[in-house]
């Protein structure tokens, strides 16, 4: 699903960019190397998924930036990043059967260490404007990136949930993740008729309708950035978030429930 043309194209900071990505999976690797084989064993509330696939999982999301930047440079990108969020969905049978044959073959530990050894190697010379391979299309590497800060903070969350651990988030990991998502949502339904809140990181509006332009708009989203992954992930439903005052809605056309997940 392309942006509409009118939508609004955030830039990132690619250095910024790339340190919340080496700072997020050194968070995640200090976390799971300190976990016990009953801890591994876990059940997440990624389907059948226990703890051991879901760590798993994360070391592929981020060595997939080492091994794209193995392959050959594409001679174009065809996937800009936010088409990137709703591309991901065609794969996830495949990225699920690979994160079960990648957890069972290597323990976690050495797959950290693997992991951020090449990532090491391979990142820091790769100009930020190199094409790279990925599973959805030929991206920008700078753009990749921040797609890998979202891979990083949403299932930084599930390992939470899942373990009862306190990962911390890299903040600018965490900045990224919650824009992404929520221009998703932006272009995903078009319009100015909402404005949705998630401080500090991101305003944006949604949803067709008259447009505010001075005062107090008459419909109003807000919730925290974590609850916001959460509902544009499909971690939790709009009724629940309501339920547990973990997002304030006001206004005829403040209910996004249609429009949730955004990414799946």
């Amino acid at each position: 699903m392309p942006p509409p043309a009118k939508t609004r194209l955030r830039r990132y900071d690619p250095a910024k960019t790339r340190a919340a990505v080496l700072a997020q999976f050194g968070l995640v690797r200090t976390a799971v190397e300190s976990l016990t084989p009953d801890q591994l064993a876990l059940p997440t509330r990624l389907g059948d998924w226990t703890v051991r696939e879901l760590a798993a999982h994360l070391t592929m999301a981020v060595g997939t930036i080492s091994r794209n930047l193995d392959e050959p440079a594409p001679e174009k990108a065809e996937l800009a990043l936010l088409e990137w969020p709703f591309a991901t969905a065609t794969r996830a049978g495949q990225i699920s059967e690979d994160t079960r044959a990648l957890a069972a073959s290597t323990e976690p530990a050495a797959l950290y260490e693997q992991t951020a050894a090449r990532i090491a190697d391979r990142l820091p010379a790769a100009p930020d404007d190199r094409i790279v391979t990925t599973r959805v299309g030929p991206m920008v590497l700078a753009d990749f990136l921040v797609t890998r800060c979202v891979e990083l903070v949403v299932h930084t969350d599930d390992l939470n949930d899942a373990t009862g651990l306190d990962i911390p988030y890299d903040r600018q990991a965490l900045a990224a993740c919650t824009r992404l998502l929520a221009d998703a949502l932006a272009a995903k339904s078009p319009g100015g008729a909402t404005e949705v809140r998630i401080p500090p990181y991101a305003v944006v509006q949604c949803i067709e309708g008259p447009r505010h332009t001075r005062g107090t708009p008459p419909n109003v989203v807000e919730t925290d950035p974590l609850t916001w992954i959460r509902l544009a992930t499909g971690r939790t439903s709009w009724a629940a978030a309501l339920d547990e005052a973990k997002v304030s809605a006001s206004g005829e056309r403040a209910d996004l429930s249609a429009l949730l997940p955004v990414m799946s």
